[in-house]
């Protein structure tokens, strides 16, 4: 039986490879609004981080999810992803 190819990611904070299952996704949609992208399909620009609250903090002093996205990110965002790092299981 043929395994299937994993697809990687890049983390926008720690620059380390993972697998894409593994990372959150930021997706800045068409109209220009900044979400989080918990099936990994909306459509959109995209930019992955960690499930870690270092790399989270990290991609926030960097402003990380602003360069990749090409787009002011708001506070509410960040404080949604805060939340979503620090649930557990996900």
């Amino acid at each position: 039986m043929k395994k299937r190819k994993i697809p990687m990611r890049k983390c926008i904070a720690c620059q380390e490879n993972k697998p894409k299952k593994e990372l959150i996704r930021i997706v800045r949609t068409p109209e220009g609004e900044v979400s989080i992208d918990l099936t990994g399909k909306k459509s959109g620009r995209g930019a992955y981080i960690c499930n870690e609250i270092s790399c989270f903090e990290l991609a926030q002093k960097k402003k990380a999810f602003q360069n990749q996205l090409s787009v002011q990110v708001s506070d509410s965002v960040y404080e949604e992803l805060k939340n979503q790092v620090r649930e557990p299981g996900n």
